[in-house]
């Protein structure tokens, strides 16, 4: 799964770096970024493909946590911030999201918790980034509820997830769907099912690296966060 994220890179660095989109109301988000340890129910920017085109996308702000249209009010519990590939097109929850409002959630990286035992209580976390550091699109679908008190639409966002790639089998046994730039605008088009985008991508242009367990708290938000720790003997590490 994919439950907390980075964003190292500013807004306007990230609308130059995802030129193909238009800025549009992402702007107002300035003051929150960079975000060193972004966690669900924070306000994210993420590029939607703009209504009735085919080859036009814009960035928009949306929460992370997907909560479906015909929610009232939110829906009264925690939403799914992932969205499983192997029943996205047919979980009630997600297929009309996945078959009409596919978006990117541009990222520098994200983080991953490595299960040391076989009850879970040891474990260690992980930062995931591109062996180029540069920021990256996850595939994610998107929603819109109507708030009950002020009538404000709320647009809302999930994760895909796949199987992982040989880098990510080590420390777990998902990883999130990352798209090379060629597929982002397949992504976001009319095709009701792109199935075969939602495949792990490939390790040899990830890299991972231990992090401080003070990640844990989506309270700690400064630059440190992503900082490498020493390895132990029981790190893995090749590809």
């Amino acid at each position: 799964m994919c439950g907390r994220v980075f964003v190292k890179t500013t807004i306007p660095d990230m609308v130059r770096r995802f030129e193909f989109a238009h800025p549009g109301e992402v702007d107002r988000l300035g003051y929150s970024f960079p975000l060193w340890n972004g966690a669900p129910s924070l306000t994210f920017p993420i590029i939607i493909r703009e209504e009735l085109s085919t080859s036009m996308a814009g960035f928009v702000s949306a929460r992370w946590g997907l909560v479906p249209g015909w929610a009232r009010d939110g829906g009264g519990r925690p939403p799914p911030v992932n969205a499983r590939c192997e029943t996205i097109s047919s979980n009630g929850m997600f297929r009309k999201a996945y078959a009409a409002r596919r978006c990117l959630v541009p990222v520098d990286g994200y983080f991953e918790w490595h299960k040391l035992d076989a009850s879970g209580k040891k474990k260690r976390p992980y930062a995931i980034a591109l062996k180029s550091d540069e920021p990256f699109a996850m595939a994610g679908i998107w929603e819109e509820y109507s708030d009950n008190a002020t009538g404000e639409l709320i647009r809302t966002f999930a994760i895909a997830t796949c199987e992982p790639n040989k880098l990510m089998a080590s420390i777990h046994d998902r990883m999130s769907v990352i798209l090379a730039p060629a597929d982002y605008m397949r992504w976001l088009g009319l095709e009701p099912d792109p199935r075969d985008l939602m495949r792990p991508f490939p390790s040899d242009l990830m890299k991972m690296w231990p992090i401080d367990s003070k990640e844990g708290s989506p309270r700690n938000n400064t630059p440190d966060i992503i900082d490498e720790i020493g390895r132990g003997p029981s790190d893995l590490f090749d590809v």
